[in-house]
């Protein structure tokens, strides 16, 4: 890998690692010292190796260049030296043997107990999402104004008030006790769940950015189920979730970057090794006693990865939103089973329990609608179809609208 390519992949895949273990030597609340250390790290990487050449391990060049520079700060700026080394308990004299550990256990354990200081329950969720994309993923703010559609000014600021958030609430990087392991470890994973559905179902056009969305939150979560105190059936859950749903991503975008319905897809663009991992994980997830969202999810999924279109199949993802439905509601889980249900049993039955539903601003309640009224109302569904394409907000999901539209009007 060339250094104008190999520096970009450092800093994504680098970055959060000592970004982590710096904030948890200096605390979250010198966060913009760490990112200044880390910063001048890339920036003398680019500028020497552009000079002398790529060195022999790029990795360990930039450890050695950041630890020196924390110990050099530590050594030669007073002000940090009092306010900083002061709450470390160092005095003056011992400043200079400061220990920087970038050891991988300590570089996964800062990540994890990272982590678990973003998603502090005190922190909005869409502050912990960004502050997840940006101190553990590595995402400038450009990339996340991106993700997120909103301007670069805005997300700043976003970031910004998160971190002085995590500075006023004082927040510790450090796992949580063991008691109050499973409830924090509950925001966690809904962030993750979160950040996923972002990139999965993300409205920006970035195909590249939504895929790394969906690998940074596997990558988080695969931290989660490699670690023996977080090591949880839900979080296996979400893992297999995340698997499941990942192995039909190549196929839900053709190549002119348009959504390919699921009734449409390339089964052999589904990948199988994911769906492995997927069903790895979801026999992990069943030990214990404990059903969460995530394994009813899971289980859905994994019923969308059989290829063949069966009474079975959607029979059994009928059963698994009717469950869902019961443990937490969500209008978009119910717009969901009426589609199973029109597979299970009819379309007028799905009809009568869509349009209880009433998600009228919604447009894919009258996408829906339109498909299911297609061999049942034609008028109706050239209605609900036109609604649904005043309502769509991307160019994709507006193309395939067209698209049946157009499709619709050829068979009249």
């Amino acid at each position: 890998m060339e250094e104008k390519e190999l520096i970009p992949h450092l800093f994504r895949t680098e970055y959060r690692k000592i970004i982590s273990v710096l904030c948890k030597v200096f605390g979250i609340e010198h966060i913009e010292i760490a990112e200044d250390i880390v910063s001048d790290t890339f920036l003398q990487a680019s500028e020497t190796w552009g000079l002398k050449g790529l060195p022999t391990n790029p990795t360990a060049w930039l450890y050695t260049v950041a630890k020196n520079k924390a110990k050099d700060l530590f050594k030669h700026d007073s002000v940090f030296n009092k306010k900083i080394a002061a709450e470390l308990k160092h005095s003056s004299e011992k400043t200079t043997e400061i220990e920087i550990d970038l050891s991988s256990k300590n570089i996964t354990d800062s990540q994890l107990q990272m982590m678990f200081a973003i998603c502090h329950p005190s922190i909005p969720t869409e502050a912990q999402i960004g502050l997840s994309l940006n101190i553990l993923c590595g995402f400038g703010a450009d990339e996340i104004a991106d993700a997120f559609l909103s301007g670069r000014e805005a997300t700043y600021k976003r970031l910004a008030r998160a971190k002085e958030k995590l500075r006023a609430e004082k927040v510790k990087i450090e796992f949580p006790p063991a008691a109050e392991i499973a409830a924090r470890l509950e925001t966690v994973l809904t962030t993750l769940y979160l950040l996923f559905s972002e990139g999965y179902y993300s409205t920006s056009q970035n195909v590249t950015l939504r895929k790394d969305l969906c690998l940074e939150a596997m990558r988080l979560n695969l931290m989660l189920v490699e670690n023996e105190e977080t090591d949880t059936p839900a979080a296996n859950a979400l893992l297999s979730l995340m698997c499941f749903h990942s192995s039909r991503f190549e196929a839900r975008i053709n190549q002119q970057g348009e959504v390919v319905l699921y009734e449409d897809q390339d089964t052999e663009l589904w990948s199988k090794e994911l769906i492995e991992k997927g069903d790895h994980y979801l026999n992990l997830a069943s030990k214990g006693k404990s059903l969460t969202k995530y394994h009813l999810e899971a289980a859905i999924a994994y019923w969308h990865t059989k290829k063949e279109d069966t009474k079975e199949k959607w029979e059994n993802i009928l059963q698994l939103y009717n469950r869902l439905l019961q443990l937490e509601y969500s209008p978009i889980a119910a717009l969901n089973r009426t589609y199973a249900l029109s597979k299970a049993n009819s379309m007028q039955e799905a009809i009568v329990e869509a349009e209880k539903l009433q998600l009228i601003e919604n447009h894919l309640y009258h996408s829906l609608l339109g498909n299911l009224y297609q061999d049942v109302n034609k008028e109706k569904s050239l209605v609900h179809l036109k609604k649904a394409l005043l309502l769509a907000k991307t160019s994709s999901d507006k193309k395939l609208l067209e698209k049946k539209i157009e499709n619709w009007k050829k068979n009249e």
